[in-house]
């Protein structure tokens, strides 16, 4: 109890001396309010772990972590920290349908109550990764440069190196892995996916490397597949085609339906792993870099679209600006990116369940 006194009021001490900003390393898009700068909640409380419910009756949101919270509504400039009330100079705002709180609640109450959580270095190593086989898929390649940048940094090489070096560090780990291409050759997208359905893994990792016609445009990002990408219409073209190997269970019939049945829900906790991997990436990149972490975002790529066990890709930077070309070109940034990496499946591998799908 006096710990958690103590804590509300070195908090309160901080925000009315103005000198609790905690510089965090992180470029998230902002909103300008009414002249004042917002940032989108939701990417906030992703980026750092942070629990995040909202009752939209009341419009307040309630955030969490570590056994400390805060919680905040829509229209006022009132927050609580801890249980002590706290005045904003600008009220809490709703932006495009999602909740943005100004740069004094991020840098003089998000920032010091849920601080980034440094994961590698910390953790590595320490943890097992609880995963059987990954399947690494590096894009482009053999007359399929992808993105070239200014001085001539092509990003197959980019995406072959980083795919070659998390493969190391994973198999280090006594992790099983995959390429899809191991050499500077061109692989079609229909081939990349039946490499992976046939694998038997347990995740799949596109690594991709971005362009802009904007060279400023720079950072990290991940993507799983869209939403918008029916589960119902692919598990009807899996179910016609694919092998279902799923451990222990036992089917009373092997109808055509019921595989569509199993086969949507698959997809469907395949989407959700995929997230939850995507978080876990970006919260543990954006403590391991200095750079952009754009966030998870979602997408209608067709690699992604065609595997059958959860997925993402992930663009591990911007060769079209000048500065993450340069790094991009060095072998210890690769390996610090295939490092971030791995530290992001070990954390997303601790607390998963996954279903053992074997098609072939």
């Amino acid at each position: 109890m006096y710990k958690k006194l103590f804590f509300g009021l070195f908090i309160f001490i901080l925000f009315i001396s103005g000198c609790a900003t905690i510089p965090t390393g992180e470029n998230i898009a902002t909103y300008s309010i009414g002249g004042v700068t917002y940032y989108p909640l939701v990417t906030l409380c992703d980026l750092r772990g942070v629990t995040l419910q909202y009752d939209p009756l009341t419009r307040t949101a309630y955030l969490s972590r570590d056994l400390k919270h805060s919680s905040l509504r829509v229209g006022d400039a009132l927050v609580l920290v801890n249980d002590v009330a706290l005045h904003l100079n600008s009220p809490i705002d709703l932006y495009q349908g999602t909740i943005a709180v100004p740069r004094q609640f991020k840098e003089q109450v998000f920032d010091v109550l849920f601080r980034p959580a440094v994961l590698v270095g910390r953790r590595a190593g320490t943890e097992k990764i609880k995963l059987n086989k990954v399947v690494i898929d590096s894009g482009h390649g053999g007359n399929d440069p992808g993105a070239i940048g200014r001085n001539g940094l092509k990003e197959k090489d980019v995406n072959l190196d980083i795919a070659k070096r998390l493969s190391s560090l994973l198999r280090a780990e006594g992790v099983q892995t995959l390429l899809t291409r191991s050499t500077d050759k061109f692989i079609p997208l229909s081939t990349r996916v039946s490499i992976a359905n046939r694998s038997g893994a347990d995740l799949f990792i596109s690594l991709h490397s971005n362009a802009a016609r904007s060279r400023s445009l720079s950072g990290f990002e991940v993507y799983y597949v869209a939403p918008s990408v029916s589960d119902s219409k692919r598990a009807a073209l899996t179910a016609r085609s694919s092998y279902l190997n799923l451990k222990g269970a036992v089917f009373s019939s092997g109808t055509q339906d019921l595989k569509v049945i199993v086969w949507d829900m698959i997809y469907a906790n395949s989407r959700a792993e995929s997230i939850e991997l995507s978080r876990s990436l970006c919260k543990v990149m954006d403590a391991s870099i200095d750079a952009n972490i754009l966030g998870v975002k979602n997408a209608r790529f067709q690699v992604l679209k065609g595997i059958t066990m959860p997925g993402i890709l992930i663009e591990v930077g911007f060769v079209s600006n000048l500065n993450e070309e340069r790094l991009l070109r060095t072998g210890a940034y690769r390996e610090k990116l295939a490092a971030g990496i791995l530290e992001g499946i070990r954390d997303y591998s601790q607390d998963m369940a996954l279903v053992e799908v074997i098609s072939r």
